[in-house]
Parts: C-alpha cells; sequence; structure tokens
C-alpha cells in the first residue's frame, strides 16, 4: 500500500522546475501524469462509397479531455474522451461519445505516435492512429496540433476512414 501511495504522489508533484542554472536540465521522476483538453476538427470521411467533407452539409466538433500516463521519456499509455457535437438543419446534439485508451511512442523535439483503440456510443470502432507536435509552451502548459486517420466498422455500416486535425493544451 505504501508503493501505492508513494506512486501516486511521485506521479501528482513528478514536475521539478529547474534549479539555478540554465544548464542544469530539467529532472523529471516517472511515471508522470499529463492532462490535457483539446477540440478536432474532422476534415473527411469516407467508406466506398461516398466522400464525406465537414462544413458541406453539417457540422461536426470533438472535444476530446484525457490522462497520459508517461512511463519514460520515450512511452506512456492515454485515457481519452470525446463527446462530439453535430449541427445539421439548425439543430445540433451529441451524435457519439468515443472512448479511446492507447499507447504513446514519444520523440525528440516534441513528436510522438499514438495508437488508440476507438469505441463509439454510435456503435462503431477500430483504430486510430495520429502524429501529434508540441508547438510551443510554457513552465505549466503545452500547446499541440495532431492530425488523425480514424479507421472504424461496425454499426452495420461500411468500413471508414477519415482525416481530422486537433488542437489542444496539456497540463505538466
Amino acid at each position: 500500500m505504501k508503493k501505492v501511495i508513494v506512486l501516486f504522489l511521485m506521479s501528482a508533484f513528478s514536475h521539478i522546475d529547474k534549479v539555478s542554472s540554465q544548464t542544469t536540465p530539467e529532472l523529471v521522476l516517472y511515471p508522470k501524469m499529463v492532462g490535457y483538453m483539446s477540440f478536432i476538427l474532422p476534415i473527411v470521411k469516407m467508406n466506398r462509397n461516398e466522400t464525406t467533407v465537414n462544413f458541406s452539409n453539417s457540422f461536426s466538433i470533438g472535444i476530446p479531455v484525457g490522462i497520459n500516463i508517461l512511463y519514460s521519456d520515450k512511452f506512456g499509455f492515454s485515457y481519452e474522451i470525446t463527446p462530439t457535437i453535430k449541427s445539421e438543419r439548425r439543430t445540433d446534439k451529441m451524435s457519439s461519445l468515443l472512448f479511446a485508451p492507447g499507447l504513446i511512442f514519444r520523440f525528440k523535439k516534441g513528436f510522438a505516435f499514438v495508437q488508440r483503440l476507438a469505441f463509439e456510443t454510435s456503435g462503431r470502432y477500430g483504430i486510430t492512429p495520429l502524429i501529434t507536435k508540441v508547438i510551443t509552451g510554457g513552465k505549466n502548459v503545452n500547446y499541440f496540433i495532431s492530425a488523425s486517420v480514424p479507421l472504424r466498422v461496425g454499426n452495420n455500416e461500411l468500413p471508414s476512414m477519415g482525416g481530422n486535425l486537433q488542437f489542444g493544451i496539456a497540463l505538466k
């Protein structure tokens, strides 16, 4: 039990500020938790019979919120929940809720590859590979951009592939 409490406290307070010199590297203790919030714009969705572009006859936007548990500067695990709102013919509604856990593979210069599983309340499921990049950051936050390619099947619909852009803020 003591180990669980120590790991929880370490992850909750894992951001250590730089000490006194600019040449001193930042010490990060792992595991580390990072929360984030963003918005995602589906740009295009395609299946064998049709191509649908966002903004043509309707508008959809997702609002992902998540927690990343970073185990090192190269690897982590992510839990994301995304409600999607769709506006069409002067009405809007929440069209689905997505649960998307995934593996994070981190690289230098703020790049990461994330491979997510995807489970939608609309009955669709699949995977969502994405590339993400930290654009800029400060002492306590990072701003990021991501591009994803959701692949979905299920709910008696044709398999589909899409393209999304995501913009967000992560708390360090």
